[in-house]
């Protein structure tokens, strides 16, 4: 068995699917699913096993992306992931999850193309993109173009 359809059993699982249907969409044998999810907690009535483990995801008992079991410290923040991979796994699945206030947003324009684009959090913010920095940065004289000058007046440092 693949990490991959390790992953996908766990996620089927999750989602209150039997054995025999995870075991169609995998492609593995019924007993091998069964065997790998009862050796990983996730055994039992499929109902019953979501509810139960959306409500340990819920108090913090287990990880919100795998829903591994997480021990929590005596002391500091609670933990919703049980490690680094499972947290950027999860946040860049759920970019609606992020709370972002509405005053950290700007309207800035590009200094090399001169299209309006919105910063978040940084009002200092020059290019829209990267490729808008490289080409603003490193090929100046070859499009035969003066330096930029920032909001301040000073000229850029040429290295």
């Amino acid at each position: 068995m693949t990490d991959f359809q390790a992953k996908q059993i766990r996620e089927l699982r999750m989602r209150g699917v039997g054995y025999r249907a995870i075991a169609s969409v995998v492609g593995l044998s019924r007993d091998i699913v069964r065997n790998y999810c009862k050796g990983h907690g996730l055994d039992g009535y499929a109902s019953a096993l979501t509810l139960n483990m959306k409500e340990q995801m819920a108090s913090g008992a287990a990880c919100m992306c795998c829903g591994k079991q997480i021990v929590q410290a005596a002391t500091g923040r609670k933990r919703k992931f049980c490690s680094d991979k499972c947290r950027r796994e999860w946040w860049s699945a759920h970019p609606e999850a992020i709370q972002r206030k509405a005053t950290a947003y700007y309207d800035v324009t590009c200094a090399y193309c001169g299209k309006p684009f919105k910063s978040y959090g940084n009002k200092n913010r020059r290019y829209c993109c990267h490729e808008c920095y490289v080409r603003d940065r490193f090929w100046r004289e070859e499009e035969g173009r003066e330096p930029y000058v920032g909001p301040a007046g000073r000229e850029e440092v040429k290295a």
